[in-house]
């Protein structure tokens, strides 16, 4: 398996559009998507650019998302995941098995559009991280 660069940093959030504005406000963000919806991960993202990687912002899309638990936690929001791209992500979830990590789930389609998972906190320290298999159009 090989490392890739940080794709993005998640960062949960009782409101996007307040998030929004403040990374405008106060961090002079100017590159930012269009909030949209992922159902089927139970959550709204929107994407802000920097320099050298993106802060995916994400709401719960209902009560039933798993960012809904974690602003429970965690009312104000708060950084949810770190994001790193791996060329294949059958091959990065192989060996993470192999080497006894807890993949929570099986790859599905990320707001990027390419396959994605995440690996248990325990297994970094605290930290969930998400793997993302590096978009086509990067080759």
């Amino acid at each position: 398996m090989n490392l890739g660069r940080l794709n993005h940093v998640g960062v949960a959030t009782p409101s996007i559009e307040r998030s929004i504005d403040t990374y405008r406000t106060l961090l002079g963000a100017d590159a930012i998507g269009a909030p949209f919806d992922l159902p089927a991960q139970g959550v709204r993202v929107c994407f802000i650019d920097a320099p050298n990687t993106q802060i995916e912002l994400i709401e719960p899309y209902d009560d039933q998302s798993p960012i809904a638990g974690y602003l429970k936690k965690n009312p104000a929001g708060g950084q949810h995941h770190v994001c790193f791209e791996v060329p294949d992500i059958e091959a990065a979830v192989a060996h993470l098995k192999q080497n006894g990590a807890t993949v929570l789930g099986e790859p599905r389609i990320g707001a990027h559009g390419t396959p994605i998972v995440f690996v248990h906190p325990k297994n970094f320290g605290g930290m969930l991280v998400e793997l993302m298999e590096e978009p086509k159009e990067a080759h």
